[in-house]
C-alpha cells in the first residue's frame, strides 16, 4: 500500500511548467502528435501504453492517471483513445493508452493505430505491459515495439498472479536480454508502480539510455534488400522515423504503410518539395 501513497504524492503539481535542459529534451514529434489528435501544450513528455489484451494494461493506466483522464476517438477512426496525465519530479507526463493488440503488423485498425502512434508520434517512452504468467505470449508484441523505438520500459504486470502459480521471472536477466528496463508490478495492488514511474522518468529524460534487442537473423539477401530500401526511403522522405523498420514492413507487403509513406498523411514526414508526393517507386535487383 506504500506504493499507492507514493504515487498519489507524485501525481501532483500538474500546473507548474517544467524547464527541460538540452540533456532532457523530449524526443516526441509534437507536430505528428497533434495530427494524431494529441495536444502536448502544457505537457513535457508523452508516454505510450502498449500491450496485449488482458494484461492489466487498463489497470496500469488507471493507477497512473487516477481521475486525470479522458476518452475520445482517434482522428478519422472509430477506435477509442484514452489519455491522461501524471507528474513525477518536476515533469508532467501525458500518457496515451493504445488499443490492446497482439502485434503491430497492421492487419487490423487497432494495430494500425498503435503502430502509427509509436512510429510517427515518437513517444518519449513506450510502456509495454506484459503478463508475467504468460510472458512467452507477450514477447512477440514487445519485440515488435522494440524494433520501432529505443525508448521503452517493460511493465511486468500481474507478478502477484505469477507468484501464486509458482512462476518466477528473472527481471534483471530479462532487462539485460531486451536492453530496456523491466519493472515487476501488480497494478491492482499498487505494487511496483512507483518504480515504474521512476523508470519512465529516467528513460524520458535521458538518464537511462536503452539498447533494445533487435532481431538480426535476416539472410544476406534480406539484409541487402533492407539496405537498398533504407537508402531509397531516406532519400525520398528524409524525416521518416526508423527507416529500417519501415523497409522491413514494406518487404513484408504492408500496403497501408506504403500508402502512408507515399502520401505523408500519417505524419509530417518533412517532404522536400511538392513533387515528393509522387509514388515511392522501389527498384530491387535480384541478389
Amino acid at each position: 500500500m506504500n506504493d499507492k501513497k507514493t504515487i498519489q504524492s507524485s501525481v501532483s503539481n500538474l500546473q507548474s511548467p517544467a524547464a527541460a535542459g538540452c540533456t532532457t529534451c523530449p524526443a516526441h514529434n509534437a507536430g505528428n502528435l497533434l495530427k494524431l489528435g494529441v495536444d502536448m501544450t502544457d505537457w513535457d513528455y508523452v508516454v505510450a501504453l502498449a500491450g496485449n489484451p488482458n494484461t492489466g494494461k487498463s489497470t496500469v493506466f488507471n493507477a497512473l492517471t487516477g481521475l486525470r483522464q479522458h476518452t475520445g476517438n482517434w482522428p478519422g477512426k472509430t477506435v477509442t483513445r484514452a489519455e491522461g496525465g501524471f507528474s513525477y519530479g518536476d515533469n508532467r507526463f501525458k500518457i496515451v493508452d493504445l488499443p490492446g493488440t497482439y502485434s503491430l503488423l497492421s492487419t487490423s485498425l487497432d494495430e494500425e493505430v498503435a503502430r502509427d502512434f509509436i512510429l510517427f508520434g515518437q513517444p518519449d517512452v513506450t510502456i509495454i505491459v506484459v503478463d508475467a504468467t504468460r510472458l512467452e505470449r507477450n514477447l512477440n508484441l514487445a519485440l515488435q515495439v522494440l524494433e520501432i523505438t529505443d525508448r521503452a520500459v517493460i511493465c511486468l504486470n500481474l507478478i502477484d498472479e505469477a507468484r501464486r502459480h509458482g512462476i518466477t521471472v528473472d527481471e534483471r536477466r530479462l532487462a539485460r536480454d531486451l536492453g530496456v528496463p523491466v519493472v515487476p508490478t501488480a497494478a491492482r495492488q499498487g505494487e511496483g508502480l512507483d518504480a515504474l514511474l521512476q523508470a519512465v522518468s529516467e528513460v524520458a529524460t535521458g538518464q537511462t539510455v536503452c539498447k533494445p534487442h533487435r532481431v538480426k537473423s535476416e539472410s544476406t539477401a534480406i539484409q541487402t534488400a533492407v539496405e537498398t530500401l533504407v537508402a531509397q526511403i531516406q532519400e525520398a522522405f528524409p524525416g521518416v522515423p526508423n527507416a529500417r523498420w519501415v523497409a522491413l514492413r514494406l518487404l513484408d507487403g504492408d500496403e497501408r504503410l506504403a500508402d502512408a509513406i507515399r502520401s505523408g498523411e500519417l505524419g509530417d514526414l518533412r517532404r522536400q518539395e511538392p513533387e515528393a508526393k509522387q509514388d515511392l517507386v522501389i527498384h530491387l535487383e535480384p541478389v
